[in-house]
């Protein structure tokens, strides 16, 4: 069994060259696709677009999956535009050769019960599936601090209540942690169902900080490891966050990009689990 490793080359430099030099660097063959030349993914022209399609061939990299910003919105902003904006994201993800596209479930006032947003939360995430569909999408659905999905039994909640194929869910532990969550003793069972991918990131519990995977609280050798017991093939998403983490993303730099990517392979080494 293989994992697959990709990463959110945003972190490494808003330059492409600079990010697909890094990923060569670290043998890594494939890039989740969230900003390049500070450009939003969903908010690149069709010949930036182009660029980016012709430059990754060039390199001999392939893209895992789209990491959009569709629900990163407050559950009471105007629903319209975000269906707008996932239409262009599914142009994007098809000139690029991607089925996955990573979305969110809507920041909710934090002052309130989650559940007075529940109904309105899977009306938005069902229309959301049905474009999905109609498109040959797979929508990725990530646990966020502050959205309605930042729980993994509100996270499960979203997918089974949709009922689509076109939704599923990504794993981000440092997420949890951030969330007091444990993410391999209180998240892993009840989302493995729907998992489609894995972002890598780990956090300490004590202060929420992002560190390098299996280096903080976010149970990732445990995940790891029952991810490979379980037969899970697919990617593993480096989005180290280790200079900045924001609402939006975050940054790394080369050097920390570097240094997350070695940890999480020491860790697939010590797991005896191939990668490529």
């Amino acid at each position: 069994m293989t994992f697959v490793l990709s990463g959110f080359a945003d972190e490494i430099s808003p330059d492409l060259d600079e990010q697909l030099a890094v990923l060569a660097a670290e043998s890594i063959s494939h890039i989740e696709l969230r900003s390049v030349w500070s450009t939003n993914v969903a908010d690149l022209d069709d010949t930036q677009v182009a660029r980016v399609r012709r430059e990754l061939a060039d390199a001999g990299v392939r893209v895992s999956a789209i990491g959009s910003p569709i629900g990163k919105i407050g559950i009471d902003a105007p629903f319209e535009p975000e269906l707008k904006r996932l239409r262009r994201v599914a142009d994007v993800a098809s000139e690029l050769g991607a089925t996955l596209v990573r979305v969110f479930s809507f920041f909710i006032p934090q002052s309130e019960d989650p559940q007075l947003y529940r109904a309105r939360v899977m009306d938005r995430m069902a229309a959301l599936a049905a474009v999905a569909e109609e498109r040959g999408l797979i929508l990725a659905h990530e646990n966020e601090q502050e959205i309605y999905g930042d729980r993994p039994e509100r996270c499960a909640d979203i997918i089974a209540t949709v009922g689509s194929s076109a939704l599923r869910a990504t794993f981000d532990a440092a997420n949890f942690v951030q969330c007091g969550v444990r993410p391999h003793s209180g998240a892993y069972e009840l989302l493995r169902p729907y998992l489609v991918y894995v972002q890598v990131k780990d956090a300490l519990a004590a202060t929420g900080e992002v560190v390098p995977a299996g280096q903080g609280d976010g149970q990732i050798r445990e995940t790891l490891a029952a991810l490979r017991d379980s037969g899970f093939e697919g990617y593993l998403s480096l989005e180290p966050h280790l200079a900045m983490a924001g609402r939006f993303g975050g940054f790394s730099g080369p050097d920390g990009f570097r240094r997350a990517s070695r940890a999480l392979k020491d860790l697939l080494a010590e797991l005896s689990v191939q990668w490529q």
